[in-house]
């Protein structure tokens, strides 16, 4: 059942005669027949009585019309919203990330969103303090764990889990951990921000970790190189070591237990005017990402 037979049954029975519907629809009066000919062959009934004279219902074309109507009624009410929609993908939108991950994975995957709405600004900037969307004049923050603010929408985007690495040479001279009791007395790269940051899954619960501090620093790269040079053990998202770990640069290490992971979201205030672009935002960067993310492949 094609929208063009519903248009063409409703303009017919309204104006009275195929001859009228054609002019009204902009075709001609065999383009109407045929398509008044694959509604009916397409729903399995008579819905008009067409003689050289006049033409009327049937019963169940008096029962489908109240149906067709609101069908071509809703099909038009979503074009127009959908038109409205694109032509809204235009002009200035301000986005906030973390340092690496948006060298790493946002940066690329904002290409594709731009090059099908080139009509977009996009501002990108790229800070690891913890950014307030309204307060700092941005339309969204891209978030890695909870968002807690009442005052913000906050999208899922991809999961984040998290591993311990370390590289071969650091293990091969300090020995590989096998359980929690031993990370205690290995050195550890640390995320400067969080001293809790070495949080594993027992019993229902989360137990924190704290190895000796060979290093801190709030940015990931840095915590990711650091390990890759053996300075220590690192606990990181697979979005920062995916490579390292394919090419052996650095090695997992099994404790028996799983870190704790995150999300990744992006945050927006509920009142923002720029809604649409960040609806399709959030849906480009999904179809990026993945689920599970390309990382975790």
């Amino acid at each position: 059942m094609k929208l063009q037979g519903l248009a063409a049954f409703v303009a017919a029975v309204e104006e009275g005669s195929v001859s009228a519907a054609a002019r009204r629809l902009g075709c001609s009066k065999s383009v109407i027949s045929e398509r008044l000919v694959d509604l009916e062959h397409a729903l399995g009934t008579r819905l008009l009585q067409r003689s050289t004279r006049r033409m009327s219902l049937t019963a169940d074309g008096e029962s489908f019309l109240p149906r067709a109507r609101r069908i071509l009624g809703e099909a038009k009410e979503a074009l127009v919203e959908l038109t409205d929609r694109r032509s809204s993908l235009a002009g200035p939108l301000r986005i906030s990330a973390p340092v690496s991950f948006g060298v790493l994975h946002l940066g690329p995957a904002l290409y594709a969103f731009l090059a099908q709405h080139p009509g977009i600004q996009l501002s990108l900037e790229l800070d690891d303090r913890f950014v307030e969307a309204a307060a700092d004049g941005f339309d969204a923050v891209l978030r890695h764990g909870p968002v807690i603010d009442s005052r913000l929408v906050a999208k899922r985007l991809a999961t984040s889990r998290r591993v311990l690495v370390a590289s071969p040479e650091y293990l091969a001279r300090e020995g590989k951990p096998t359980s929690l009791d031993e990370l205690r007395r290995h050195n550890g790269i640390l995320y400067i921000n969080r001293e809790t940051d070495w949080r594993f899954a027992v019993d229902g619960g989360w137990l924190v970790v704290h190895p000796q501090a060979s290093l801190r620093v709030n940015n990931g790269m840095v915590m990711r190189d650091a390990a890759v040079a053996g300075l220590g053990l690192t606990l990181l998202p697979t979005f920062f070591v995916r490579n390292e770990l394919d090419s052996g640069a650095l090695e997992p290490i099994d404790v028996g237990v799983e870190a704790e992971g995150a999300e990744l979201f992006l945050a927006y205030p509920r009142e923002g005017a720029v809604q649409a672009k960040l609806a399709a935002l959030v849906d480009s960067l999904r179809r990026s990402f993945g689920g599970p993310p390309y990382w975790d492949n």
